[in-house]
């Protein structure tokens, strides 16, 4: 009876509420909006277009009261207009609003103003006391008008990224302020924000998230914020620690926001005396050190958040004071030792995480005794277990369970079935290896997503209806047949399980044909048989899986009725036939793995249509012919393995024009994956792929967005590598090996910087390996073995860290890490090589620099000494200063080295020409022999530390290679000279230098009769009467006036006779140095 009386009273009351509030309004509403204000308003609504799905503008007539329309509320007394509320408007903001005169609360929230900037009139509407313009996309400077609403208590500008200030002093003729939000406006040019705001005495509540700001002042010891309970700092860029000024706070301040601010050090124990505090986010920080004991007086403590920083250490006992704490993160810290068991006492607690750290020893019972109102329980990543008894029922009803990679096994926790509240179930990698209870599938039908991949869970899958939307079972020991799927399911994994039986039942079940599947992945099972023509059953799918099977039969045409598919992998199969016509209409596809099965045929020139298209591998078919041109229109294309088929004809010339491996689009870079993740909840599925980057054959999974692969190896290509492919700068992997490849390796393919594997073995490839190679710095694979290289291998640390078996099988191809050393003209011709290529490459620039510096020199200096006179005198008089000073020095130096020689007695002077001493005693030696043999005395010389000068003088030379000779016809009038008379010719060059006006050489007889040596040879000839006469009566002449044809009489002469040996030991050295030259 009791409660349909309470019902009957609550029913009256509500009924009598609407009657009063109905009777209410329709008195007031005699009351009409002024008609100037409605004007503005109307005139306010021409600059506005409304996008709000409710469309508030489209109710303002000019024929309706304004105070009826949506979003304007007028005084219920006057009429005045008192509150303007428009959102989801674009346009401009009129300055008719103006003329609302006692408007107190402006709202043009969430709208689009174009990035316009704030109008600066509104710091004239007085009687404002809310203004909210966030999320409104303003740009510009903020207004310091604004600083003149004094009476101003609500002040909203977040939201507005491109919003920045000069400086905030005009803040302080906001003395009203209590509410203050500038979330991402940029504040970074203002240095003292903190000295400002603490002024405004009345601030209640502070947001300045995401503003740039770079302080908080750990200097100032003081700030007088008197009145603040919301303080909002987080992700900002402070670099330092936790302040001290934060104890100012402990009167008033409740919420406390540091998160994503880089701060550094430990957490202040003052900062754990804000006794009122009630929520503090810390998290995405550098803070280290111990966990604080003090953590226990801040008894209000509903929220902590420490996730991500480096704190270290036990949590503390007196964690159990905390007797309001609701949401407690601890994850991802170094955190150690055991749980407190006075976690236990924390009755309020309703999120707990502890992920990511490094605690020991087992979660008991008492860890949970009191913690009714836990509904999120997240323990990954750790190694804690429970410690509980089997029968042991948890005082909580959990919702979400997390407890991956924790030590749960071997059997499956019995307490789970008491959690009847429960949606999330993720324990993978868990230590289960037990076989699945039989409680267990009927139990989790009610469970929204489940996963229990990577255990090693027996047993089959019963024959029921299953109801989760993400149903994760992937690696794991579960056999028998698929069981059927109600529309709820989302995502189905079963991959790496041991599931039989023909794919068509599965597929084809009457049961199944209301699915809405949208990832279904079976792959590496033991499913068989024809791929079903079922497949317009299944139209939701987005990604499909059925690799590493032994599905057989050809891919059927209904599969093209798979609309919205973006991820079709059948690899590893024994699927033949062509490749289907039906997929043509699938143009969302990213992602096409075909590979390791029978096709045949030609890869279909279409395949262009699949602008989407990221990934195609298509290697280990039977597919011939040419590589399609058109295959090059695939911009987005990141892998393309078409390796181990029959394709044969050239590498297509346009691969350059797949964009993505050419250039980097860093704002595209994850978008493109975009459509081979399928995110559901807590998690997501990414599709993974088998490639061979590096001749071992790899799994990518999430790193699969930074592959960049070309593989065409195994083929029966031919022609030469295109050059266009050095253009493929984002390009990883390349694979071109065991085709019929020739001529010679690009020589630009040291551009490709990003390339960490290149295989072109066994082909034909012939030339040098290009010494750009070298600069391929992220180079871990090379193999060029089996081709017809040449010359010496590039040295660089890079070429010759590989193995001699990555050259093998070059027979012309020498050095390291070769055994084979290059001969010298390998290393001329590798040198030559090596020149070109590195002329080849810098000619250009080279050239084009030479150039320009020639002529920019050239004008500077002849340009000014062409024009400036005062220049060019001075430029040719330091020439000259120059020339005068090589001749004197070089003068003086000869001078001093041929002082030192004479003072060393090593030469003999005659006249200023010097000979060397041992020239002048051998001829002295010489003389005095020839005397004996006459039978006279020579007079001894003088000492050769005093050595006399010739009558010869400046005719007898030093060694020089200027000494004068006679034209070859005068020598054709001479016999030619014995061995006994050396000195018959070239004493006749001499004396033809002593005297060449006079002497001439003759041809029958020469004037040396007085050498018996001489006489047996020549002949003596007549002279004329003249000449007989001039001999006769000055015989000093005899020289000078000798006729042309009779010769020097080096024996009758006076000046040569025996009388006077030391003329004739100077003409012997003459002689000697001619003979010499």
């Amino acid at each position: 009876m009791g409660a349909p009386f309470a019902t009957h009273l609550l029913f009256l009351f509500c009924l009598f509420t609407a009657t009063f509030s109905l009777n209410f309004f329709k008195v007031e509403s005699n009351v009409s909006c002024h008609a100037k204000e409605k004007q503005a308003l109307l005139t306010l609504k021409q600059g506005l277009i409304d996008l709000s799905v409710l469309s508030p503008l489209s109710s303002w007539s000019d024929q309706q009261d304004c105070c009826t329309w949506d979003g304007v509320r007028c005084d219920n007394k006057t009429g005045r207009v008192i509150e303007l509320t428009l959102n989801g408007i674009v346009g401009e903001i009129s300055p008719s609003l103006l003329e609302l005169k006692f408007l107190n609360h402006l709202d043009f929230s969430i709208s689009d103003f174009n990035c316009s900037r704030i109008p600066s009139f509104l710091g004239s509407m007085d009687n404002l006391r809310h203004l909210d313009l966030s999320n409104a996309a303003f740009c510009g400077l903020i207004p310091p008008q604004l600083g003149n609403l004094s009476g101003l208590h609500y002040l909203d500008l977040g939201g507005n990224s491109y919003l920045y200030v000069g400086n905030l002093r005009w803040m302080s003729g906001l003395s009203s302020i209590q509410y203050f939000n500038l979330n991402s406006v940029n504040l970074h040019k203002e240095v003292v924000w903190l000295q400002i705001m603490s002024k405004l005495s009345s601030l209640s509540e502070l947001y300045l998230s995401s503003c740039g700001l770079d302080s908080l002042n750990p200097s100032l010891r003081f700030v007088n914020f008197t009145s603040l309970r919301v303080l909002d700092l987080s992700q900002n860029h402070f670099h330092h620690e936790i302040p001290n000024w934060f104890l100012n706070l402990s009167t008033s301040l409740l919420n406390l926001y540091l998160s994503e601010n880089s701060l550094i050090g430990n957490i202040p124990p003052n900062i754990f005396n804000l006794q009122r505090l009630e929520y503090l986010e810390v998290q995405l920080n550098s803070l280290s050190g111990k966990f604080p004991e003090s953590l226990g007086q801040l008894k209000h403590l509903s929220y902590l958040n420490l996730e991500g920083n480096s704190l270290s250490g036990p949590i503390p006992l007196s964690l159990g004071n905390l007797s309001e704490m609701q949401n407690l993160n601890l994850a991802r810290n170094k955190l150690n030792g055991t749980i407190p068991k006075t976690l236990g006492l924390l009755s309020n607690l309703v999120s707990l995480s502890i992920s990511l750290n490094f605690f020991t020893g087992g979660l008991e019972e008492v860890h949970f005794a009191k913690l009714w109102k836990l509904k999120k329980l997240d323990m990954s990543h750790t190694i804690l277990f429970f410690n509980v008894n089997s029968n042991w029922v948890p005082p909580f009803q959990l919702e979400q369970v997390d407890m991956s990679s924790c030590k749960i096994g071997p059997k499956f926790p019995p307490w789970l079935q008491t959690q009847r509240s429960l949606q999330f179930l993720v324990m993978p990698m868990s230590g289960i290896s037990s076989n699945a209870p039989s409680w267990f599938w009927n139990w989790s039908s009610n469970i929204n997503t489940i996963d229990l991949s990577e255990n090693q869970i027996k047993g089959d899958v019963p024959d029921i209806l299953l109801n989760s939307v993400v149903l994760n079972l992937r690696s794991n020991h579960f056999k028998g047949r698929l069981p059927r799927l109600s529309t709820n399911v989302k995502v189905l994994n079963i991959a790496n399980n041991s599931f039989s039986g023909p794919i068509s039942t599965f597929l084809c079940n009457k049961l199944n044909r209301k699915n809405d599947l949208q990832v279904l992945d079976a792959s590496n099972n033991l499913f068989l048989g024809e791929l079903s023509n079922c497949w317009r059953y299944w139209q939701s799918l987005i990604h499909l899986n059925l690799g590493s099977n032994s599905l057989s039969g050809k891919i059927p045409y209904s599969m093209g009725s798979l609309v919205k598919l973006k991820s079709l992998r059948l690899q590893n199969n024994s699927i033949s036939g062509d490749f289907p016509l039906s997929l043509k209409k699938c143009l969302d596809l990213g992602l096409i793995d075909i590979g390791d099965n029978h096709l045949s045929g030609t890869i279909p020139l279409w395949i262009r249509e699949m602008t989407h298209l990221i990934i195609l591998r298509l290697r280990s078919n039977g597919f011939k012919g040419n590589i399609p041109l058109k295959i090059c229109q695939l911009s987005s294309l990141r892998v393309l393995d078409l390796a181990n088929n029959s394709l044969s004809g050239p590498i297509p010339n346009c691969l350059k024009n797949i964009s993505t491996m050419a250039v980097r689009e860093p704002n595209t870079q994850d978008t493109y994956f975009d459509s081979l993740e399928f995110n559901f909840g807590y998690s997501s599925y990414i599709a993974n792929l088998m490639l061979v980057p590096k001749g071992n054959e790899l799994e990518y999974e999430e790193n699969l967005k930074f592959v960049r692969i070309i593989d065409l190896s195994s083929n029966n290509l031919s022609g030469s590598i295109p050059v266009e492919i050095s253009f493929l700068f984002e390009l990883c992997f390349l694979n071109l090996s065991r085709n019929h490849l020739m001529g010679s390796i690009p020589e630009k393919i040291g551009g490709m910087k990003e390339l960490e594997s290149i295989d072109l073995s066994r082909n034909h490839i012939s030339g040098e390996i290009p010494p750009s190679l070298s600069n391929l710095t992220f180079l871990s694979y090379l193999d060029l073995s089996y081709n017809n290289l040449s010359c010496r291998i590039p040295s660089s640390t890079q070429l010759q860290s590989f193995d001699a078996l990555n050259y093998i099988g070059n027979p012309q191809l020498c050095g390291e890490p070769l055994p084979k050393n290059c001969t010298i003209n390998e290393e001329a011709h590798n040198r030559t090589s090596m020149g070109k290529t590195e002329d080849n490459s810098q000619n250009s620039s080279f050239s084009m620099g030479m150039g320009v510096g020639f002529a920019v020199g050239f004008w500077t200096v002849c340009g000014g000494l062409f024009f400036n006179k005062t220049w060019r005198h001075a430029y040719f008089k330091f020439l000259n200063d120059i020339k005068d000073w090589l001749y004197v020095t070089t003068i003086l130096k000869v001078n001093w080295i041929l002082e030192k020689l004479r003072s060393s007695h090593l030469i003999w002077q005659v006249k200023g020409h010097h000979y060397l001493l041992r020239d002048v005693q051998r001829e002295r030696e010489r003389e005095r022999e020839s005397a004996r043999a006459r039978g006279s005395q020579i007079t001894p010389s003088p000492s050769p530390a005093k050595p006399r000068s010739s009558f010869l003088g400046p005719t007898i030379a030093h060694y020089s290679p200027t000494i004068e000779r006679k034209p070859r016809s005068y020598d054709r009038t001479l016999h030619t000279p014995t061995h006994h008379n050396l000195h018959s010719t070239r004493e006749r060059e001499c004396a033809s230098e002593i005297a060449p006006a006079a002497f001439t050489p003759r041809t029958q007889s020469s004037d040396f009769a007085g050498d018996p040596e001489t006489s047996r040879h020549e002949p003596r000839a007549s002279t004329s009467p003249e000449t007989q006469r001039l001999r006769a009566t000055n015989p000093e002449l005899r020289l000078r006036i000798a006729p042309r044809s009779q010769s020097f009489d080096f024996e009758s002469h006076p000046l040569t006779s025996p009388a006077n040996p030391e003329a004739r030991i100077a003409v012997r050295l003459r002689l000697r140095r001619h003979r010499l030259h």
